[in-house]
């Protein structure tokens, strides 16, 4: 009897995982698969899909399951999930993270917020929800969300047996990180024991969510004759925001001693500044704000600032945006900069 709680057409359970580069989602379905076949006797398989490989850059890791019986053949990546897992929020902007779950899948989510604002970002009908706050967890424990998610990934598929999980932490490392491996098993029972739920009845007939293949915006259909560009190369659309792995600097302007050091060290020129005049008259620079649009959370303005006027903060939705202050590019005829 098969202890797999539900199958496609192919007999394959499957799970997606959908974050950036750093949160350590590449290693969490590694780690996932292996506890399922080791432990269970199940036929597993896993793999990652990302692009540029670096923190920030979005990154899905995808786990199958199926009966000892079934032969895996088909390597695709997951387009229809049973459960998603979503390491980081701010991927709702860039990322249709819920693309081509079924009316009655699960989705976790690592957020401090309630369920229904949840629902309303992922543009939810029904199904079931859950929710961890993993990012708080990793921090006090020291260690990433990747293994408070697998915690929160194992209450949601009770077919798992958790202790086996345990052992893949304790293998994992044991050899190069031996002192990582009780605060990581401590992360692991928080995101187990602290995840929530919450059910939304899904009507007779229901279809769940169509799965959208991204395109390139440009093809050989698509390109224009010759190739031509037709936008000037810049960055005034470019937003960094998905790249935050949960905190920002908060600026506090009464502590501020327009020293620059700050602006020194960012690698993607956040500071907004404006000309004035100091006590003496004489023509200086103050810093006025930060454009976070454009701040990826690296937190080095933090570590040089030699005052209190800069803190790392836990990022709260809408905090950038309503706290930003934008730049003013000089705009040029047609439109570059």
């Amino acid at each position: 009897m098969s202890i797999l709680p539900k199958k496609n057409e192919l007999g394959f359970f499957e799970i997606r995982l959908e974050s950036i580069g750093g949160l350590g989602a590449n290693l969490a379905g590694k780690m996932l698969a292996e506890a399922g076949v080791l432990s269970l006797g199940l036929r597993g398989s896993n793999f990652s899909s990302y692009g540029s490989e670096k923190k920030g850059s979005p990154v899905k890791s995808f786990i199958r399951f199926c009966d000892p019986d079934v032969e895996i053949r088909d390597h695709s990546p997951i387009e229809q999930p049973h459960v998603v897992g979503v390491f980081h929020e701010a991927l709702y902007k860039t990322v249709n993270v819920v693309s081509g779950l079924p009316a009655d899948g699960i989705v976790l989510v690592n957020t401090t917020r309630d369920f229904d604002d949840v629902k309303k970002d992922l543009q939810l009908e029904y199904g079931t929800l859950a929710v961890v706050d993993a990012l708080t967890i990793a921090v006090e424990e020291k260690t990433k969300v990747n293994t408070a998610m697998l915690g929160a990934l194992f209450r949601i598929c009770d077919f798992l047996d958790p202790e086996a999980m345990k052992n893949v932490i304790r293998k994992t490392f044991e050899k190069k990180y031996p002192h990582l491996v009780e605060p990581n098993l401590r992360t692991f029972d928080r995101g187990y024991n602290e995840v929530q739920f919450k059910s939304y009845a899904v009507p007779e007939g229901a279809e769940g969510k169509a799965f959208v293949r991204p395109q390139p915006q440009l093809g050989f259909l698509t390109q224009e004759l010759g190739g031509v560009i037709t936008a000037q190369a810049n960055s005034i659309l470019k937003d960094l925001s998905g790249s935050r792995q949960g905190f920002l600097p908060e600026f506090n302007r009464e502590k501020c001693i327009d020293c620059a050091a700050c602006d020194n060290v960012c690698p993607d020129y956040c500071f907004v500044w404006e000309e004035g005049e100091d006590k003496r008259g004489r023509k200086q620079m103050f810093l006025k704000g930060i454009d976070y649009q454009y701040c990826k959370g690296c937190l080095k303005c933090v570590e040089a600032c030699p005052t209190d006027a800069l803190n790392d903060l836990r990022e709260i939705i809408g905090y950038a945006d309503a706290n930003r202050v934008k730049k003013n590019f000089p705009y040029v005829v047609g439109g570059s900069l």
